[in-house]
């Protein structure tokens, strides 16, 4: 496969480059990479390593992403490239978000499209991995499915330019942005490797003036991300920014890669998580990773009748009116898109 020449980036003195796809804006000497491991310079050009080479692909019910308020019921061909911007320590993608090889097998932007409609998914998902450093492969497979009647969404971790929100923007329908810790800038800090969040920030507020639909998880990290004052900074930042009625998915912390010996948050944590982001004035507050718990549930927020019930990624009762409205009130609840019936088993994996 030929080199596939990056999009944004600045050529520098002496053979350097500027990346200008993430919050990092590295600059890369001639013959090296950036953080993300899959942008080289080669002589003043900047290449994606990654580009089409797909190191996973598999069918998944929208609810995994998570989007709650987006096309519920749905199904998405999912896909990753190789590279990351971040060094999770926690990461449970980590054998490719940190692969130095650039593995991955051949999957160009039409045959995702193709493999998408050819097993009834609905749209197409960059996830995984960090969608932003495979943005080329996204972009291109991004337009072939907006022709092709699919929508497109990405599951990111935020930490990109406002050029490159600006570039994916036109063919991106939703975002799920993943929060660490509270959003606090010690743990990006010690725990991935991010010098700053303020980017994360500001790449919310251009999705959201571009119309993406957003939605925003935060992962609880016993003891050393799991702040009860830094939670409610975050629901009081989405409420002001974003409005009350985005989506707020407090996930549950599973022991992984270099972080095996830190327990799994607690289920009581978890609920005081929850009662925090509730208490801030957030509308739609959603626990994942607790399997049959009703805070998986959707409640109206102006009379609390239970709307949608769901049981980890299934939707087990829709209570909604054909206009996305409370049965009982009327209250319309902020869902974009249609509830869509799902009859083949899932997720499954092409490869």
């Amino acid at each position: 496969m030929s080199l596939h020449e990056a999009m944004l980036y600045e050529k520098q003195k002496g053979k350097k480059v500027r990346c200008c796809l993430c919050a990092r804006r590295c600059i890369i000497s001639d013959g090296s990479t950036g953080f993300c491991l899959v942008r080289k310079n080669e002589a003043a050009i900047l290449y994606s390593l990654n580009y089409a080479k797909a190191v996973s692909a598999a069918v998944d019910p929208i609810s995994k992403k998570p989007l709650s308020h987006f096309n519920p019921g749905a199904l998405v061909m999912s896909i990753a490239a190789a590279g990351c911007n971040f060094r999770c320590k926690f990461c449970d993608n980590w054998m490719v978000s940190q692969d130095t090889d650039v593995a991955g097998r051949n999957f160009p932007p039409a045959e995702v499209v193709k493999a998408a409609r050819n097993r009834n998914c609905q749209g197409i998902s960059y996830t995984y991995t960090e969608p932003t450093i495979y943005i080329e492969y996204a972009y291109d497979t991004a337009k072939l499915a907006r022709q092709a009647g699919l929508f497109n969404t990405f599951v990111t971790n935020g930490y990109m330019t406002p050029e490159a929100v600006r570039t994916i923007a036109p063919y991106l329908d939703a975002a799920t942005v993943d929060f660490k810790g509270g959003g606090d800038s010690d743990f990006y800090k010690n725990f991935s490797a991010v010098p700053k969040v303020e980017p994360i920030y500001e790449a919310l507020k251009e999705l959201g003036r571009h119309g993406v639909h957003i939605e925003i998880t935060n992962l609880v990290v016993p003891k050393i991300g799991d702040s009860m004052d830094k939670i409610k900074e975050m629901a009081t930042w989405i409420k002001g920014a974003l409005g009350p009625d985005t989506p707020f998915h407090l996930l549950r912390f599973h022991p992984d890669y270099k972080m095996t010996t830190t327990p799994a948050t607690s289920v009581e944590e978890m609920e005081r998580a929850y009662m925090t982001a509730r208490n801030a004035g957030l509308h739609y507050v959603y626990i994942g990773n607790v399997p049959g718990h009703p805070s998986e549930n959707t409640y109206c927020p102006n009379c609390n009748e239970l709307l949608i019930n769901r049981y980890s990624f299934e939707i087990t009762q829709w209570n909604l009116t054909k206009d996305m409205r409370c049965p009982v009130c009327s209250h319309q609840i902020p869902i974009k898109g249609k509830l869509h019936s799902r009859g083949a088993p899932f997720p499954y994996a092409l490869f």
